[in-house]
Formats: C-alpha cells, sequence, structure tokens
C-alpha cells in the first residue's frame, strides 16, 4: 500500500441542484441538495484513500462546528486527520456550490484570511515515509515547505496547480516534481491562453512532470519536449463539483504506485469521470476496484 500525504484547504461545501445557474439576483429553488466537505486537498485525500492508499491530509480549520463537521467527516472516510490544526477564533472554510442540469457548477468559497499560517508546527519528517505528497495552492506558506521537503526527500511532490487569487501559483509550480494545471491555472502561471503555448512557456521555469487538464477535453502531458494528448472517458455528468480534485487523488496514487505519464493519467481520468456520473461533490467518489473495472473496459473499447 502505498503513502500520501495531502496538504492545503479543507471546507465545507453545501451543494444545490438547480437547472440552470441563475444569472442574476432573485429566489432560485433547488431539486437536490447535499452538505459534504470539500476543498482540493481534502477532496483528493479522500479519493487517495478510495483508490487503497494510506493518506494524511495536514489542514487548518477554525474551532467552530463547521470544522468539527468537516474533520470528523474525513475520519469517517479512512483519512488520517491527526495533523490537522483546529485554530481557535478562526472560521473554517464554507463553499456555496450551485449545479445545472448538465453538471456544470458554479462555486463561491469563503476562506477565512485570519487563520494562522505558519506553517512552522507541520511535521515535515513524516515526509520522508510518505511516497508521495500532493498540495494545492491554498495555504501557500505550508505547500512550500513540504514540497521543499519531498523534494530533499527524494519523494513524489505534485502540485494541484490550480486558479488562484494570488500569485500562489507562480511560487509554487517551480518547486514540484510534478505539477497538474488547471486550464485557468496554467494561463495564470503562464500568461498564455493556449493550453499547449502554456505548457511550453511553463517549462521555461519549471524542470518537472506537466500535465494540464481541460475538463471533457481530456488532459495535454509535456514530457521528454513532447506534448501528448489524452482524450477524457465521455460519461454523461450530472455534477463536476470535485472531479478535478478526485483526479488529483487518483494521479497522486497512480505516480506512487510507479505508474508512467500515459497510464497515471489515464488512471486519473478514469476516476474523474465516474466521480461525474453522480450528484453531491465527494460524495460520489469511486472506489479503487470500480475504477479498474471501468478503465479496462473503456480502454479495451478505443
Amino acid at each position: 500500500m502505498v503513502s500520501v500525504i495531502c496538504l492545503g484547504i479543507a471546507v465545507l461545501d453545501e451543494i444545490f441542484a438547480v437547472r440552470e445557474i441563475p444569472t442574476r439576483p432573485g429566489k432560485y429553488f433547488a431539486s437536490d441538495y447535499r452538505s459534504i466537505g470539500g476543498g482540493p486537498a481534502s477532496t483528493a485525500a479522500v479519493a487517495a484513500v478510495a483508490m487503497g492508499a494510506r493518506t494524511a491530509l495536514w489542514a487548518r480549520v477554525g474551532e467552530d462546528r463547521t470544522g468539527e463537521q468537516i474533520v470528523a467527516e474525513l475520519a469517517g472516510f479512512g483519512v488520517d486527520v491527526g495533523h490537522i490544526r483546529r485554530l481557535p477564533g478562526g472560521r473554517s472554510g464554507l463553499s456555496a456550490v450551485v449545479v445545472d442540469a448538465s453538471g456544470d457548477r458554479l462555486t463561491i468559497n469563503f476562506a477565512d484570511p485570519a487563520l494562522d499560517a505558519d506553517p512552522a508546527w507541520l511535521p515535515l519528517a513524516g515526509v520522508k515515509e510518505a511516497d508521495a505528497v500532493l498540495c494545492d495552492c491554498r495555504w501557500p506558506a505550508g505547500a512550500e515547505v513540504v514540497l521543499r521537503q519531498a523534494r530533499q526527500d527524494g519523494r513524489i511532490a505534485l502540485l494541484d496547480g490550480d486558479t488562484t487569487p494570488d500569485t500562489a501559483v507562480k511560487v509554487l509550480a517551480p518547486l514540484a516534481s510534478h505539477v497538474a494545471f488547471s486550464q485557468g491555472g496554467l494561463q495564470q502561471f503562464s500568461g498564455a491562453t493556449e493550453p499547449e503555448a502554456g505548457l511550453r512557456m511553463a517549462r521555461e521555469r519549471i524542470s518537472g512532470w506537466l500535465c494540464v487538464t481541460l475538463g471533457p477535453d481530456g488532459c495535454m502531458v509535456l514530457e521528454d519536449g513532447v506534448i501528448r494528448h489524452i482524450p477524457a472517458f465521455p460519461v454523461e455528468a450530472v455534477d463536476t463539483t470535485g472531479a478535478g480534485d478526485v483526479f488529483h487523488g487518483a494521479l497522486a496514487v497512480a505516480l506512487a504506485e510507479g505508474r508512467d505519464a500515459m497510464a497515471a493519467v489515464q488512471f486519473a481520468s478514469a476516476a474523474a469521470a465516474l466521480k461525474c456520473m453522480r450528484f453531491g461533490g465527494r460524495a460520489g467518489i469511486p472506489g479503487r476496484m470500480e475504477v479498474d473495472g471501468f478503465l479496462a473496459r473503456r480502454l479495451s473499447a478505443r
């Protein structure tokens, strides 16, 4: 069994299903609802557990009832929550998520800027015991020290290079051994609007393995100077909430298991595709046997 450490944000998602995402003020009515944990690193941690990895989450929440709910749920999924710090006076993160009939979503997130960002308490000696670390960009100070430690210890140091409200992705990406950008994150990092151009521009500053996820258009991987397009697995999407996070968690596990770039991305894409078929954010994360079976069937059909 491989071991993964995830570091970043942990929030509570309030997910509402509607026919169309509202575009103007007014009162709207949901056809379904789910309250469940969310956040890139924390959902990736749940996905990594589901893929069979021993997984810990290093994160911060407020010392409030929302924080209690977040931590208890993660523990229920099998995530090691021993290093989630409860900060007195802080408010835990919360997101309102609206999902339309095609599975697309609108997310409004609150992250308390008063949560102590000092990473000095992190148990960095534990990094050498992990096969891979996965960091999101939402706690930059923590991600920086963990990525540096992972590189020093010769471990896989994977960054979820998503869009941020600051310059974190620009600082963190060069520290990672592997960077999986979202399309928006790559544009923010490189300034290029085209993914292929963005990857080549990112290569000028990043020495590690690079890819960019393109939603239903699949993924582009830059390896040994060659860009390869890996198609997504077509599915009927019900809820895309957390799909990218599931991709990153499954990717971390696949890389830790020693899969090559093509195989790792295909495995992660299969996990994300299955998640999209179910409503409720991380409640739709598939198990390892389901992913392996789905992947085998879809690859044999290509």
